[in-house]
């Protein structure tokens, strides 16, 4: 009983042991032969990218015949791969390749040896290839482990028959100009901005909040404490979006549905959201999409600055063997290269850190969406993604509060700041 006994230990052991190595297959040492890397990816099923994502594989594996493979791993549950991917991480260990959702969460995982660093590789012209400022947004302390990838860009949405309408043919470019326009939208008979309070973050409001924290801080703007002046200025900026009339009376309170509702109507010629709005624009409200251009905020200190955040991410487990590391650095570089960055866009409708010039067929408003991330003079991520839960669920109530004559800016960023402690 004892013998059996003990064979069964040894045999959960040996099952557990190679259950590791084979999830840290990185750390296999290559013999010379081809090398196969399993890619653990959520891009299958049903995603959009599925297809696409598929062909470059197939089309790598065939220039690199003998060499190296790329194995797609099915994960068509999102949630269940995060969850899946956070708890095999958290025992030590990682896919070879694996999409990599960047936030504050999955970020700590930044402080071990489980993934590859690819720092010193993007210093060169590989890191050329990537919109400014989205290399930076997946660099913690110094160190980039994970390749910025799928974006989701959130410019300005001007509406411009409500702009010629007011006698304003160019797009203003600071803040000054800014409010000036806005009185010229009130006298033509319009709402200048889209605002909201409500929902679970303020979206609107809040990217409106980035955009200028962005115009006023710069690139870094975020490492910044909350009650920096930078802060109460935007704060300042964003409460006069509020008043005498530079937004719809129903802002306070209003969420996305209210905020949307405005510019979907031709009622506001300012609003915010991402391209994954531009085919509800496009069949609800036609007119209006065809009169939409986007670009950036107003500038202040800074100018040509977009928001973008990072959605999806490409990332490696780390690995002691040079052929290894070669080899996912050699597939990394071919799936982030302009020619199939394009690819991967058109076919998918998703927008990536890649700079590339879109597809004479594309859409015409996402055209527009990838020519101001290529024209940016930096990206910056938005409030939400630099900030826990609680502070995020506070802008939107504190925000209320300063917009109802309740708080002063420098109030509202000093709540925000107790929170974030």
């Amino acid at each position: 009983m004892k013998i059996k006994k003990s064979l069964a230990i040894f045999f959960v052991m040996l099952c557990i042991l190679s259950t590791n190595i084979f999830a840290q297959g990185s750390k296999e040492a290559s013999d010379g032969g081809e090398i196969t890397l399993k890619w653990a990816s959520i891009w299958v099923g049903a995603d959009t990218k599925a297809e696409i994502c598929q062909t470059l594989v197939d089309e790598f594996n065939a220039a690199n015949a003998g060499k190296i493979k790329v194995v797609i791993e099915e994960n068509p549950d999102y949630d269940a791969f995060k969850n899946k991917l956070n708890s095999q991480m958290a025992a030590g260990s990682a896919p070879d390749i694996f999409v990599f959702n960047p936030d504050q969460t999955t970020f700590k995982f930044y402080g071990s040896d489980i993934m590859m660093d690819f720092t010193d590789d993007l210093s060169g012209d590989w890191g050329d290839n990537f919109a400014s400022g989205t290399v930076s947004q997946a660099t913690i302390n110094g160190k980039t482990k994970s390749i910025p990838f799928e974006m989701g860009y959130t410019p300005i949405w001007y509406n411009m028959d409500i702009l010629h309408a007011a006698g304003i043919d160019t797009l203003p470019t600071t803040y000054d100009e800014f409010f000036a326009d806005c009185e010229k939208i009130k006298a033509a008979g319009y709402i200048p901005t889209s605002q909201m309070t409500g929902g679970t973050n303020a979206w609107t409001s809040m990217l409106w909040f980035s955009h200028i924290a962005a115009a006023l801080g710069g690139q870094d703007v975020w490492e910044k404490p909350l009650t920096d002046p930078v802060f109460v200025q935007a704060a300042q900026i964003l409460l006069e979006m509020y008043e005498d009339d530079n937004t719809s009376s129903d802002a306070i309170g209003g969420d996305a549905g209210v905020a949307g509702s405005h510019y979907l109507a031709g009622e506001s010629a300012m609003f915010i959201n991402g391209p994954w709005y531009i085919g509800r624009l496009k069949t609800e409200a036609p007119e209006v999409y065809k009169a939409t251009v986007v670009g950036p905020a107003p500038g202040a200190k800074y100018s040509g600055a977009q928001v973008g955040f990072p959605q999806s991410n490409l990332a490696a487990a780390n690995t002691d063997d040079p052929a290894r590391r070669a080899a996912v650095i050699k597939f990394m570089k071919f799936m982030t290269t302009p020619e199939n960055a394009k690819r991967i866009a058109d076919a998918s409708g998703s927008m990536l850190a890649i700079k590339y010039e879109s597809s004479e067929d594309a859409d015409p408003l996402q055209a527009q969406f990838q020519s101001a991330v290529n024209d940016a003079n930096f990206v910056v991520s938005h409030f939400q993604f630099n900030y826990p839960v609680q502070v995020m669920a506070e802008f939107g109530q504190s925000l209320a509060k300063m917009a109802s004559g309740k708080a002063t800016p420098e109030e509202f960023c000093a709540t925000l700041e107790a929170k974030n402690k």
